[in-house]
């Protein structure tokens, strides 16, 4: 599996696993806050950015690869889709992951008779039927919903949507979200044994704050740090606090 990866500061390894349908130039300021301390791999996953589509697209395998790609010990941050393969890695190399910094992310992403702690899979079924009709407009507006609800949302958008397209055009987009709604990672909890760093916010639309909740009460290292006016995207939305909390974890379990 070949993966784009950008790696940039010095210090302890950390990895960064981007959203879907980005990819990891969208780490770029906090990448900015944190060269100094530590050695930064942006991933982009497959299918995003510079890395090449993988059908189907599957998590074991995609752990698999990034457990290959950076065989020593590392510290993994995953946004969003990324944090779901994140858990994954940590479960299947748990010697090979220290820690892990959740952002936004869920175990399931699609409402189930017993998890209530997501959308119903229609929305994002109608994400993949869009992503035919008009690509660009439909990752607009799934950019939109990541901001809903968050302080000066349409100056987040903006700097997002000029980093869309930034690792060229996305090429895989409608397996990553076959696994979205398929996937169901909640059986990995008992594996993860590393210290967990829980980063959401409580207006969080995509996972909503109940899955965070979960995540704390089920892995055995977890500490939530929850950002009470953010959305989806915490760590564009309150930058600062969020470094400021991330850079704690981090060196807390360098």
């Amino acid at each position: 599996m070949n993966l784009f990866v950008e790696t940039r500061g010095r210090g302890s390894d950390v990895v960064l696993l981007h959203g879907w349908g980005l990819h990891g130039g969208v780490f770029g300021r906090i990448a900015d806050a944190l060269e100094s301390r530590f050695c930064l791999h942006a991933v982009d996953l497959p299918g995003h950015g510079a890395s090449p589509p993988l059908d189907p697209f599957d998590a074991p395998a995609i752990a698999d690869a990034l457990a290959g790609l950076f065989p020593f010990p590392v510290q993994v941050v995953g946004w969003s889709l990324g944090g779901y393969l994140a858990q994954h890695w940590a479960a299947r190399h748990p010697h090979q992951v220290k820690s892990l910094a959740l952002v936004s992310t869920s175990p399931c992403f699609t409402r189930r008779g017993d998890w209530p702690h997501a959308q119903e899979a229609r929305h994002l079924n109608a994400v993949a039927d869009s992503l035919d009709d008009d690509f660009d407009l439909t990752l607009e507006r799934f950019l939109a919903l990541q901001m809903l609800g968050a302080p000066e949302a349409r100056e987040t958008l903006r700097a997002v949507r000029d980093l869309l397209f930034a690792h060229g055009r996305p090429a895989g987009l409608k397996s990553a979200l076959a696994l979205l709604l398929d996937g169901d990672g909640r059986s990995l909890a008992p594996d993860i044994l590393c210290p967990v760093g829980l980063f959401h916010g409580a207006r969080d639309a995509i996972t909503p704050i109940g899955a965070a909740h979960w995540l704390r009460d089920n892995l055995t290292f977890a500490t939530l740090h929850e950002f009470p006016r953010a959305s989806h995207a915490p760590f564009l939305s309150h930058e600062s606090e969020f470094v400021t909390r991330l850079a704690h974890h981090l060196e807390s379990n360098a």
